[in-house]
């Protein structure tokens, strides 16, 4: 196409609309009122079925049913490094004695100003 830039459409089909052959078999499906998914559901329901059968359609179903998890990058403050600190078995034991001591306190507290 003269004049238009490279990956630029004009006229036609938008993108990502279903040229029609696919269409056609979209609608044809539809009518038949059993998806391909439909199918593999109802493979997963059938308790009469294999179980290695049912979760094969079950895992080719999955996808259909449920997005897929991001991965997601864990991070310190402002996107730096997570800083990792080494403590000794003497720092942990007054760490875990401390936390203990803290919340026996404010238990205490809150045990008296309920009376």
């Amino acid at each position: 196409m003269r004049g238009s830039k490279p990956g630029e459409r004009r006229g036609g089909r938008r993108k990502g609309t279903p040229n029609k052959v696919s269409a056609a078999r979209a609608a044809g499906i539809a009518a038949s009122g059993l998806t391909p998914l439909d199918y593999l559901l109802s493979v997963v329901r059938d308790e009469k079925e294999e179980r290695s059968v049912r979760m094969t359609a079950a895992r080719d179903a999955a996808p259909y049913c449920h997005n897929r998890l991001a991965a997601i990058e864990h991070t310190g403050k402002d996107g730096a490094a997570i800083e990792v600190k080494q403590v000794t078995d003497l720092e942990l034991a007054r760490w875990i004695a401390w936390t203990f001591t803290k919340a026996e306190r404010e238990l205490d507290q809150q045990h008296r100003e309920n009376r």
